[in-house]
């Protein structure tokens, strides 16, 4: 189908920056959702910023103002850019995307997928 690869991860000082990025491939018909989720120990997975439909970005409050999700559309990318880093960003953060596929030459199915996952920690 699709698939997800996250790239950009690291240690780095509170206050310091990173850049994610996600690029999807596979058989690809249209994207309609994209962007990314963190996962701390012992939390559920939450929305960190994300595309919708059309060009609208949901963020979550925790990082307005600090996040910026933005995307390369005929790449097939999202990018995240972090800055002003708490510890409390510390986590895994996975890309997702959904939209429809080429399931043969006429027809497409939707898709939802998920990256490997990339680990940002953010040391005090």
């Amino acid at each position: 189908q699709v698939q997800l690869v996250e790239s950009g991860g690291g240690l780095v000082q509170a206050g310091g920056s990173l850049r994610l990025s996600c690029a999807a491939s596979g058989r690809i018909f249209s994207i309609s959702t994209m962007g990314w989720y963190r996962q701390a120990p012992g939390k559920q997975r939450e929305l960190v910023a994300r595309f919708t439909s059309g060009s609208n970005t949901n963020y979550a409050d925790s990082v307005k103002g600090r996040f910026t999700i933005s995307r390369d559309s005929a790449k097939n990318t999202v990018y995240l850019q972090m800055n002003s880093l708490k510890p409390e960003d510390t986590a895994v953060y996975y890309c997702n995307a959904g939209g429809l596929y080429y399931s043969n030459s006429v027809l497409t199915l939707p898709f939802g997928s998920w990256g490997q996952g990339t680990q940002v920690t953010v040391s005090s």
